[in-house]
């Protein structure tokens, strides 16, 4: 009966160790990893922490209405249209998301962007989806130091010629409840001319 109990107290211990020893070794850096630093925690910290530019970004959140002129040759008349835009913050004011509804030419419009300030790259970043289209239009850009004019610039693809065209936008903040945006995109001979232009007031 010794003998049996003790066969038994060491498969325990044997089954054990079979579960402790590969546990531990999970524990140990592997072989190569490279170790986190202060200085390493720091940066992450930096790369990660909002600030001053993402609460300038955060001005884009609440209820507004808008107004728009959209060009489609140089010296036309414009096709004006109006709706509203959503704004909300995200991920404790990392990013700021807006969503856009209206109508374009008798067809309903809606549009979402997404814009951050990449603290690691030191730029404005901004993603833009809608109604008209499949694609996904990027662009980057930087604002002044008083945060009143933000210039972006990306590229798109032109369903009219199939081809990849380049894109410049520009926002004015009047005051905190009002802006203007302003896009810029090439016409038909290949010069930029002005598209779009929305004027915002919060409600």
């Amino acid at each position: 009966m010794k003998s049996r109990c003790t066969a038994v107290v060491l498969s325990l211990l044997a089954l054990l160790l079979a579960i402790a020893v590969p546990v531990m070794a999970q524990d140990k850096p592997q072989e190569g990893a490279p170790a986190m630093g202060g200085a390493d925690m720091e940066a992450m910290m930096k790369a990660m922490s909002p600030g001053e530019p993402q609460k300038r970004l955060a001005r884009l959140a609440g209820d507004w209405t808008f107004t728009s002129k959209m060009w489609m040759a140089p010296g036309a008349a414009p096709a004006e249209s109006g709706g509203t835009m959503h704004g909300e913050v995200l991920f404790g004011g990392r990013y700021v998301e807006h969503h856009w509804k209206g109508n374009f030419m008798g067809m309903p419009f809606e549009g979402r962007g997404t814009d951050a300030y990449d603290n690691v790259a030191k730029m404005y970043v901004s993603s833009w989806i809608d109604n008209m289209g499949t694609g996904i239009m990027y662009s980057t850009g930087t604002c002044d130091d008083a945060g009143k004019v933000c210039t972006h610039s990306g590229d798109m693809w032109d369903p009219m010629t199939g081809k990849k065209t380049t894109t410049s936008s520009k926002i004015t903040w009047a005051d905190d409840n009002t802006f203007t945006m302003e896009m810029f995109g090439q016409g038909p001979t290949g010069e930029e001319m002005k598209m779009m232009e929305i004027t915002a007031k919060r409600k």
